[in-house]
């Protein structure tokens, strides 16, 4: 337990607040971090496939599928 006083080089007793070391995260949380970014470029690369796919294996587009759903 540390105490609530210091004593400095000299002697000379400081009795004011011992101030706590203060820790800072640099990291983004939310908001446009280089792994949202990359995160959603796979996920819209995984889409374009997936619709050329489907495209390709049926003969008809997004849109005939949507309007015919």
């Amino acid at each position: 337990m540390s105490n609530s006083y210091r004593v400095d080089e000299r002697g000379v007793l400081n009795n004011f607040a011992v101030e706590p070391k203060m820790y800072v995260e640099e990291t983004q949380k939310a908001g446009f971090t280089p792994y949202a970014e990359l995160l959603n470029g796979r996920l819209a690369m995984i889409g374009f496939v997936s619709l050329l796919i489907l495209e390709f294996s049926t003969g008809h587009g997004l849109i005939w599928w949507l309007a015919n759903v």
